[in-house]
């Protein structure tokens, strides 16, 4: 399964930035508000607003017009890029939320973590 140029660069970003379990996900068969994910976990909030910048700069990057929502947030933040969506997450939000299992059937591709 091939990714958008979007969605690897973002991915790689977060990667880069010891972003964990960094997961692309092709979601097109089942939502009307996105064709992919990128699904990421952060240590702190710290890592978080870290993991966020690293994100949006790649999407800057790009010429990708994008918004984040839950800046505020320790569990969850989201970066809305139209087509693509990265989901920031805490390990308890990750967990909380697990897109995986709801999205399980939809191709993926789960990123080396960086050691």
């Amino acid at each position: 399964m091939e990714y958008s140029k979007q969605a690897d660069s973002v991915a790689k970003a977060v990667s880069d930035k010891r972003g964990n379990d960094v997961t692309i996900m092709d979601v097109r068969e089942g939502s009307t508000i996105a064709e992919e994910f990128v699904v990421v976990t952060a240590n702190s909030d710290v890592h978080m607003k870290t993991l966020c910048e690293a994100a949006s700069d790649a999407l800057d990057e790009l010429g990708v017009s994008h918004t984040v929502e839950g800046q505020t947030s320790s569990m969850w933040r989201l970066i809305d890029a139209g087509y693509l969506l990265v989901h920031v997450f805490s390990s308890k939000g990750r967990e909380f939320y697990d897109l995986e299992r709801i999205w399980g059937d939809h191709p993926n591709v789960k990123l080396q973590n960086q050691d």
